[in-house]
């Protein structure tokens, strides 16, 4: 079954939303943010190693995400879907903010706005089988900020196939994580090294030409 899409909003829109059916074109992003998996029940046996490093990555995402969009960047979601095809991002996202701990700290620091974009991918990669890039072709964007969780799984398997797709990258390393904290070095560097991705920490701002 294809991926869905969705924008979402934490609350209702200030304007009305154009009928169903209508063309609703994109506006254009050079650069964009992808959060991958941070919107994440947390619910696999080691999910406890990953928690204190996803909350940290959390906290940095949530300002990086801040001062891209007053700079007119979009973000976009990349959302596992934990294999319920009936269910959406906006049940994921409730299902996170009832659950209490750290899923609901994340979930309330990193809730979509009305602009942002949301997609579900069904597996690690936030291109496989999704609209990711038919999305960032409409909105003509040729740079990508992937932050998210894990560092070493979903995150990097993302960076790859969008550095095959042609995408400059950056990968802050302060806005993800992984069990280990080598697990999460080791990633990094790998990306950098390979996929040729900046991983400066969020703080030093998006590269000149961005």
């Amino acid at each position: 079954m294809p991926a869905s899409t969705h924008t979402l909003a934490a609350k209702p829109p200030a304007h009305p939303a154009a009928p169903l059916g209508a063309s609703v074109p994109l506006p254009p992003s050079k650069t964009v943010l992808l959060l991958v998996d941070f919107i994440n029940p947390l619910e696999f046996p080691e999910a406890h190693r990953l928690e204190a490093a996803a909350v940290r990555a959390a906290k940095a995402a949530a300002r990086l995400k801040a001062k891209l969009a007053r700079a007119g960047v979009t973000t976009i979601y990349a959302n596992d879907n934990y294999g319920h095809w009936q269910s959406d991002f906006r049940q994921v996202l409730e299902h996170c903010l009832a659950s209490g701990g750290v899923p609901q700290w994340i979930a309330q620091a990193l809730a979509p706005s009305s602009r942002d974009l949301v997609i579900l991918k069904p597996r690690h990669s936030a291109f496989f089988a999704t609209p990711l890039e038919l999305l960032l072709g409409q909105m003509r964007t040729k740079h990508l900020v992937i932050a998210g969780l894990a560092a070493d799984i979903c995150v990097q398997l993302t960076a790859m196939d969008a550095n095959l797709r042609g995408f400059e990258l950056w990968v802050p390393g302060d806005c993800t994580a992984a069990e280990t904290s080598s697990g999460c070095a080791a990633s990094l560097g790998y990306m950098k090294r390979v996929l040729k991705a900046r991983t400066a920490k969020s703080t030093a701002g998006l590269p000149t030409g961005w």
